[in-house]
């Protein structure tokens, strides 16, 4: 009896280790994908696993190692297609804030002017003088 429960007990932790594997590997392909810093800390903190077992996995540190080779080759996270808003279309957006940032000055400033005319316009009938 005693083998077979030693058995059994190699074969759990067997498949909690492949199980975890699996989790840290979801883990890190996710980040990947959305363009997460891929460190150890973070794969450790959403596989929800422990740093020092990071270490002791020899694949999982190659791909982290691959990764990263990537993601330096791209200068950015390689972007999946679909995935992430272009440079291109970030810039034009930029262009279009500051854009409308300029309109939005220009209305503010003719506010501001017809605001004080009309501050003007009240002292000036306040003080019982006439509006010219």
């Amino acid at each position: 009896m005693p083998a077979e429960r030693t058995a059994r007990l190699a074969q759990h932790a067997q498949a909690r280790h492949e199980q975890t594997v699996q989790r840290a590997q979801a883990a890190l392909s996710a980040m990947a994908r959305d363009g997460d810093p891929v460190t150890v800390a973070n794969l450790a903190a959403k596989a929800a696993v422990s740093r020092a077992w990071i270490y002791t996995q020899p694949g999982l540190r190659d791909q982290i190692e691959q990764i990263r080779q990537d993601t330096t080759r791209c200068g950015s996270p390689c972007r999946q297609p679909g995935s992430r808003a272009s440079e291109d279309s970030l810039r034009r957006r930029l262009e279009l804030a500051h854009q409308r940032i300029s309109q939005l000055r220009a209305e503010n400033q003719q506010l501001r002017r017809d605001l004080a005319i009309a501050h003007g316009h009240l002292r000036t009938a306040a003080s019982g003088g006439t509006r010219p």
